[in-house]
């Protein structure tokens, strides 16, 4: 059970990491073999030189591989120093005393020659201290690789959870917006029962397409643009119907580029908070609806007569501007600019400009 509890947190990074390691390692024993090869072609000087270059590589890499396998994922990164000290104190340790300990210095000693033998005293503790030293940059070296591992790893999963909050609060948007949109179609189709019953079932006939694309195409991140643009130009027909004869309303939509692709329901809201802050029935009012695609840019205006809402009538005033503030600070950030004013005639406008790239 635990065999398997630790396949299954082995990672491919993991194994990539790690076997890039023992590769290396892999490289250093092989290539003096492979040019021993190459210049005098025989097989007994290639076991040779294998013998000869595992005899002073298993050291420097059992203290590599050890620190790198063992004490530093399990120690040193598991709230365990301690283990990544003392086992390094304990490598050490064994190495100093296997050095300075050895049969070595007995047959130094025995050298008769006083100047030989202080020559070769000074040149084996030189060798020694130097070879310890190595070591240490060994174990240092796995412990950095692990370091820079980490951090890489750490900033890979921090980036895929943005993307995942990124995703859900995007979602959380739109079905937030969807309730929204809803709610005040309804209410407009409520007063028009009042005003004329046929033109009531129409309208319930076009929310009946209006609600097909909200439930349905907006499924996807982006859509063409031309549905949106139907969308909306069905949406304006449909919210024309309940203003009287003071109310003018215009939308004009023109796109050149046919491939372009948006994400769903991006305007609705500017155009919904602009017939319900902007239209009177009794002042004259005006509601102007703009939108022009270019090549790879969308520019959308969207002008009305300002009536603020006193404080018994705001209900919902300002969610759906913020969800649409809110949606291309995450979908089109550093490619949009928002334009928000109130001119001194009163007249309130909103110009939203879109940097976008044509279908692949």
């Amino acid at each position: 059970m635990y065999l398997c509890s630790m396949k299954a947190r082995i990672t491919k990074s993991e194994i990539l990491f790690y076997g890039l390691q023992v590769a290396a390692w892999l490289v250093f024993l092989i290539v003096p073999a492979i040019s021993a090869f190459a210049a005098n072609n025989n097989w007994d000087d290639v076991i040779n030189s294998l013998r000869f270059s595992f005899r002073i590589m298993w050291i420097p890499a059992a203290i590599f591989f050890i620190n790198s396998f063992i004490l530093i994922p399990f120690g040193y990164y598991k709230e365990r120093k301690w283990l990544f000290w003392l086992g390094n104190a304990v490598i050490f340790g064994l190495l100093a005393w296997h050095y300075f300990g050895s049969d070595a210095l007995a047959y130094i000693n025995n050298i008769p020659n006083e100047n030989a033998k202080r020559y070769a005293l000074t040149s084996y503790y030189s060798t020694s201290v130097l070879n310890i030293f190595m070591y240490v940059l060994l174990a240092a070296i796995a412990l950095l690789g692990q370091h820079m591992y980490r951090t890489i790893s750490l900033k890979r999963q921090l980036k895929e959870e943005q993307q995942k909050r990124t995703e859900a609060e995007l979602e959380w948007l739109k079905n937030q917006l969807n309730p929204h949109f809803l709610f005040n179609t309804l209410n407009n189709i409520s007063s028009l029962v009042q005003i004329d019953a046929d033109k009531a079932q129409d309208a319930i006939a076009q929310l009946s397409d209006l609600l097909r694309y909200a439930m349905y195409e907006t499924r996807h991140e982006t859509v063409p643009l031309q549905g949106e643009i139907d969308f909306m130009r069905n949406y304006v027909e449909l919210m024309k119907l309940r203003c009287n004869e003071k109310t003018e309303v215009n939308a004009q939509f023109s796109m050149l580029n046919s491939q372009l692709e948006i994400a769903p329901l991006l305007f609705i809201s500017i155009i919904e908070n602009a017939f319900k802050h902007g239209v009177s029935s009794n002042r004259n009012s005006m509601v102007d609806i703009r939108l022009d695609a270019t090549a790879d840019q969308i520019t959308f205006c969207c002008q009305n007569t300002n009536f603020p809402k006193d404080e018994q009538n705001r209900s919902g005033s300002g969610i759906g501007l913020d969800n649409t503030r809110r949606r291309l600070d995450l979908l089109y950030p550093h490619r949009y600019t928002w334009e928000q004013t109130i001119s001194e005639d009163n007249i309130y406008q909103i110009k939203i400009t879109l940097e976008l790239s044509r279908k692949s």
